[in-house]
């Protein structure tokens, strides 16, 4: 018997019988804040079914990670809807109006001549968008601590450097950070020295400037430096007899 096929609209529905109260008492349970880890793990897995989709080419993994994420999205958008803020129709329309109003290069006349002025487009509608908004206490704070840390790093500095003066060039930024580890190397191991994590500071940050002027993911090269230091030691301890 061929398993039964579920629509979008059968989806919502089935998450707001969860939340009823003749659904299921975790689900009712949940808030926004009670589901920020749920959304933190389920965005991971998204990134490593990627990962299994590259390897392998089989799909299965990244399909149902997918499903888990929206799963998270919806119950957001369920429990705006219970207490009158927003419903899931209103995230769809929202974030379709986003999509044509920042992509005039596709749905107006708009030309433009890469990729590179496309983000350059995108940045400067997203400002117009946010002006006169006061959501947070300032631009670089609206950055969210929530992200990873380097990754956080990065955006801000790009933002300063349209705020404030550049924040170093890439000689300069390699120059700070030869001049850190020249320091680091005259120190002494010791566990929580504010020295160390002051000079580790700089060599993290003068490293997110890096990234960022390469356009490169150091969340991304860290993950893919360690899984290779894994195939290494694992590989050295199968070659062992």
């Amino acid at each position: 018997m061929e398993e039964k096929k579920y629509t979008y609209e059968d989806f919502l529905k089935i998450v707001e019988t969860l939340r009823s109260e003749e659904g299921c008492p975790w689900d009712r349970q949940q808030t926004h804040m009670s589901l920020r880890p749920c959304m933190t793990e389920e965005a991971a897995e998204v990134n490593g079914a990627i990962r299994i989709l590259e390897q392998t080419g089989s799909c299965e993994n990244l399909r149902e990670e997918l499903g888990d994420v929206l799963l998270q999205v919806v119950m957001h958008a369920q429990i705006a809807k219970e207490e009158g803020l927003f419903d899931m129709g209103d995230v769809v329309s929202e974030v379709a109006a986003k999509m044509v109003r920042r992509h005039p290069h596709v749905f107006g006349n708009l030309a433009v001549e890469g990729p590179g002025q496309v983000l350059e487009n995108w940045e400067e509608i997203k400002k117009k968008e946010k002006e006169g908004k006061t959501i947070t206490e300032s631009v670089l704070r609206e950055i969210p601590k929530e992200l990873p840390a380097l990754t956080r790093a990065q955006k801000v500095l790009k933002k300063a450097d349209k705020l404030y003066e550049p924040q170093g060039d890439f000689k300069a930024c390699a120059e700070q950070i030869l001049d850190a580890a020249k320091r680091l190397k005259m120190c002494t191991p010791v566990d929580y020295d504010p020295e160390i994590s002051r000079l580790t500071g700089d060599i993290l940050m003068a490293l997110s400037r890096i990234a960022g002027l390469c356009r490169l993911s150091q969340e991304q090269i860290l993950t893919d430096r360690t899984e290779d230091l894994i195939d290494r030691l694992e590989g050295a301890e199968k070659k062992v007899p």
